[in-house]
């Protein structure tokens, strides 16, 4: 049996990190038995389905890899497919028409649940075969078996059973003609071949129900793994339309695609104590039996904590071409400044997002207009223009150019004028970069160059003439 599984999510709202995993247990199940991941986009909910959704889905997915061998498949664009089964479905006796008023199925809804039934349709036109209606709103309705049970294995959760007579005759068709979402995946699974079903655990009550018109039909049953939920932080369940970040949002925030991949995967799936995993091992590694019945929490320590491993690991090249690309979006012009690979040596192990980087480094790139106000109270003060001026004087007449002359130019400062060399270093970081905080101020210096260096020690000595003419 060639194994194809399908992701088929719905366009209205977010792609989130729980969608994410079920694409990725999909596509990794897929690929770990060499056979095809479908796409698949439900979207005949024509109210709430938007283009903008769609367009989300496809990019998040195109970002983190996860490429499908078929589709994207429309719903919207099988509907005639879908219409040819019902009618045939009518035509056997399989499915049949409702006439009952939405009004009149919710009085009873609510009559049953007044009583501590489950609420479910009572069978009213099930045998009425009705026929060329005009003029009149109907809905069609599956005929489910009244009597039996429906049992399927999931490769999760193991043996589940259903008894039919709780289940009612759902509809597969709405008054407007558009068919339902338990009907239409149902054809789409037996059309497209799909051999295992992965998703989310709220989908567990319509597997007896679309497991039932497979049989009426005639299909292969696929096989089913129902995967737990993901809550967010505070144990909230994670929804599309509330709570649910925006996987691309992830990318805007500076995440690298292997941590999130790496981060989702651990999500209910284990391998030991093994906590890094490249997507070659995953595909190696992954299977069902490891996957956890009990729910997950986000938790976003975790997820900056892998994003710096990667930042750190990955190779140099790579996370710099990233960086160019995000600095790009937030508008720096990189060719006023030192070459990414040598500012990603310096910042990588000080940050967890290229965000991050990006945030602390503007400086290399951009002139500021403003020193820190704390910093500027701190150091640039009276009593520390000599530093400054001694140490433009040595700067510029330093015949060459590089990091460990800048360093030395520093300790000798310290041991002529008598002073910490941590403090010189504060002085000459709230000078250059504006603020308190960088790595190795001779690195800074160094990639900032010589020109741009006794600007700002200029700026800043002028800055402190200026306090002190007002004192």
């Amino acid at each position: 049996m060639k194994v194809k599984t399908r992701f088929a999510p719905s366009p209205t709202g977010n792609l989130h990190i729980g969608s994410i995993r079920t694409a990725l247990y999909s596509w990794l199940f897929a690929k770990h038995y060499n056979g095809e991941f479908v796409l698949r986009i439900e979207d005949t909910d024509l109210k709430r389905s938007a283009s903008i959704s769609i367009d989300s889905i496809l990019n998040g997915l195109k970002w983190l890899g996860l490429d499908w061998d078929e589709g994207p498949y429309f719903q919207s664009k099988r509907l005639n497919r879908y219409k040819e089964v019902i009618n045939g479905m009518l035509e056997t006796g399989d499915a049949y028409i409702c006439i009952c008023s939405s009004e009149k199925v919710e009085e009873t809804r609510i009559k049953q649940m007044s009583k501590g039934c489950k609420p479910r349709y009572l069978g009213t036109c099930r045998n009425l075969k009705l026929k060329n209606l005009f003029n009149q709103d109907y809905v069609v309705r599956f005929k489910n078996p009244l009597f039996g049970k429906v049992k399927f294995k999931d490769k999760i959760r193991g043996e589940i059973t259903f008894n039919n007579e709780e289940l009612d005759d759902l509809i597969i068709q709405r008054s407007n003609g558009i068919p339902t979402y338990n009907f239409c995946v149902v054809i789409d699974d037996l059309d497209m071949n799909i051999t295992h079903v992965i998703r989310g655990e709220d989908h567990i009550n319509n597997t007896p129900r679309q497991i039932n018109i497979l049989k009426s039909l005639g299909a292969k049953i696929p096989i089913y793994a129902h995967l737990s939920m993901i809550l967010d932080e505070k144990g909230q369940k994670i929804s599309k339309r509330k709570n649910a970040m925006n996987i691309i949002q992830y990318r805007e925030n500076g995440f690298l695609p292997e941590a999130l991949l790496n981060y989702v995967i651990r999500l209910g799936w284990s391998y030991g104590n093994k906590e890094i995993f490249d997507i070659s091992e995953m595909k190696e590694l992954f299977n069902l039996k490891c996957v956890s019945r009990s729910s997950s929490i986000i938790n976003v320590k975790k997820l900056l904590w892998l994003n710096k491993y990667y930042i750190n690991h990955l190779p140099l090249q790579y996370v710099s071409d990233l960086l160019k690309n995000y600095m790009k979006k937030e508008n720096i012009n990189i060719q006023n400044g030192p070459n990414l690979e040598s500012l990603v040596k310096l910042f990588r192990n000080r940050y967890h997002t290229l965000k991050e980087i990006t945030e602390s480094c503007r400086y290399f790139y951009e002139e500021f207009n403003d020193f820190s106000q704390k910093a500027a109270e701190k150091y640039l003060i009276i009593e520390n223009r000599s530093i400054l001026e001694e140490f433009y004087k040595k700067i510029k007449n330093l015949s060459i150019w590089n990091h460990l002359d800048i360093s030395q130019i520093i300790n000798n400062l310290s041991l002529d004028m008598n002073l910490n060399t941590k403090k010189i270093n504060m002085i000459l970081r709230t000078a250059v970069t504006g603020d308190m905080n960088s790595p190795s101020i001779s690195d800074i210096i160094y990639l900032i160059n010589r020109e741009k260096t006794l600007l700002r020690i200029q700026k800043a000595i002028n800055y402190i003439k200026k306090i002190s003419f007002k004192n």
